[in-house]
């Protein structure tokens, strides 16, 4: 046993899974040779012995039956049409043909018998049955009638003869089988626990070989995972694949131990790192709100709205009422840039400053230029990023209809789309865009430029970069044709104002 056991922990995985399976599937195959042996003893040897004994007395059972009717026949107790004749001759007939007549099982005087009386009683179904056909008073009718009877005779006697030989061979057969029905459990037994014994210590070493050790370095291995390294190491005796396996997962360990070490020292200082950087950017965020508030503070926003006030009333008193409409349009302009603060603005007001600035183009162009507004949403409850429409409606004007001699239009459209989002149309049919300019611009803006690049513009890649940081599935498109004019395309996210629509 010590040099099987020094031999198992030597061989590879593969071959001790091998050697296991091979020594269950030999348990299973000596168990299904017993279960075979057993079965054959069981069910077939005494079931063909209880057969042919059954077989024998249907037989004889069958001719006694059918004797008495005969009989009844004769005594015109029933015709020979009645049913109850016809069965039992069907019957006799299916007794008779359901003997195997088979040398090799029957024997030689079984045999012998069986072919008498099959002989036999073909003749006697012709002489019955011509019997019968005949009236009962021609000539030779008695006579032949006691033939019959004694057809009948030889019939019981051949049959009662080969019962007699089948219960005598049946007998001698059971004799024959009875030891081997005491020794088969005796052996079937002893084999078994052999068997038995033998499975439960290969199962043993092959849990000692290789579900321990695996055991062990799942427990391991948890530890580990928890972040602790200093767990003991995996000890096993194998000398296969998992022994190999042991003695890298130890090794690994401490090697994996000090890279640990090592990286968290490292993002210890990536993290002091991080906080000065964003201490750095919070600096400069400041700075750019502080130069923001000095660019607006450049603008005396009383001085300007008490001039344009002094400005529209001395232009009311005049009666120039165009006058007086145009700086109430100014200085709407002027008002909702310099007091809007928040990312987003409810799209009626954005709506309303675009209005306002076309108005003033209007007063500019006269009939050269018209503004259309096609919005399919609900613009007091739908909001949108704050100062998108007017720029890109200053932009059709001054790129694509100011250039143009016959002058043209400029359509705003808004409309839902599928998945909550919203679609922004600035189209106008000025003079368009150049290609190679256009590829620019489209380069320029999938780059997220946001300002700094001629092809752009301040005001396009202003849009394009906030679209871009407020919303995660935000797009902007240009398209255009030189001599056919422009089209912007915003999609963003459909974001109604909190608190007025779900």
């Amino acid at each position: 046993m010590k040099r099987f056991n020094s031999f198992f922990s030597r061989i590879t995985i593969k071959h001790k899974i091998a050697l296991f399976t091979g020594c269950t599937f030999l348990i299973i195959l000596v168990a299904v040779f017993f279960d075979g042996w057993i079965v054959n003893l069981f069910m077939i040897d005494f079931n063909d012995i209880m057969e042919d004994n059954a077989k024998g007395g249907e037989i004889i059972n069958a001719i006694d039956r059918e004797k008495d009717l005969f009989d009844d026949l004769i005594q015109s107790s029933i015709g020979s049409e009645d049913k109850e004749w016809i069965d039992c001759k069907t019957e006799t007939d299916r007794a008779i043909a359901a003997i195997p007549v088979n040398y090799e099982r029957l024997g030689e005087k079984r045999f012998a018998l069986m072919q008498a009386l099959i002989t036999c009683y073909e003749v006697y179904c012709g002489e019955r049955d011509e019997l019968l056909s005949r009236d009962r008073g021609s000539e030779h009718y008695v006579s032949d009638l006691y033939g019959i009877y004694s057809m009948q005779d030889y019939l019981s006697t051949y049959a009662q003869r080969f019962v007699d030989l089948t219960l005598k061979a049946g007998n001698e057969r059971y004799r024959e089988l009875l030891p081997t029905v005491f020794v088969v459990p005796v052996v079937a037994i002893i084999v078994s626990v052999i068997l038995f014994a033998a499975l439960i210590q290969l199962s043993g070493m092959m849990n000692r070989s290789i579900t321990e050790p695996v055991l062990k370095l799942a427990n391991a291995s948890r530890r580990i995972a928890a972040n602790d390294f200093h767990v003991d190491d995996v000890k096993a005796e194998n000398q296969d694949e998992l022994g190999e396996l042991i003695t890298a997962f130890n090794k690994m360990k401490y090697a994996t131990g000090e890279y640990i070490e090592a990286l968290e020292e490292r993002r210890e200082a990536l993290d002091k790192l991080h906080i000065q950087e964003m201490e750095t950017l919070e600096a400069e965020k400041r700075l750019d709100a502080a130069k923001l508030e000095l660019l607006k503070s450049q603008i005396n926003p009383h001085f300007l709205f008490n001039t344009l006030n002094v400005i529209g009333g001395m232009a009311n008193l005049e009666g120039a009422e165009v006058t007086e409409q145009m700086i109430g349009s100014l200085s709407s302009l002027f008002r909702y840039n310099l007091k809007e603060q928040e990312q987003e603005a409810l799209l009626s007001q954005e709506l309303t400053v675009a209005e306002n600035y076309m108005y003033l183009q209007k007063q500019r162009f006269g009939d050269r230029v018209t503004y259309e507004t096609v919005c399919k949403v609900d613009a007091d409850h739908v909001c949108i990023p704050t100062f998108t429409l007017q720029p890109l409606v200053e932009n059709s004007m001054i790129h694509g209809i100011a250039p143009k001699v016959e002058g043209g239009f400029v359509r705003v459209s808004i409309e839902e789309q599928e998945n909550e989002m919203l679609e922004i149309r600035v189209s106008d049919n000025g003079v368009g865009i150049p290609a190679e300019k256009l590829e620019k611009i489209r380069k320029a803006l999938a780059g997220g430029e946001r300002e700094g690049d001629d092809s752009v513009g301040i005001g396009l890649g202003n849009i394009c970069w906030r679209i871009r940081s407020m919303y995660a599935e935000g797009r902007m498109e240009v398209y255009s044709t030189a001599g056919e004019g422009t089209t912007v395309s915003i999609r963003i996210p459909l974001r109604r104002e909190p608190g007025r629509m779900s």
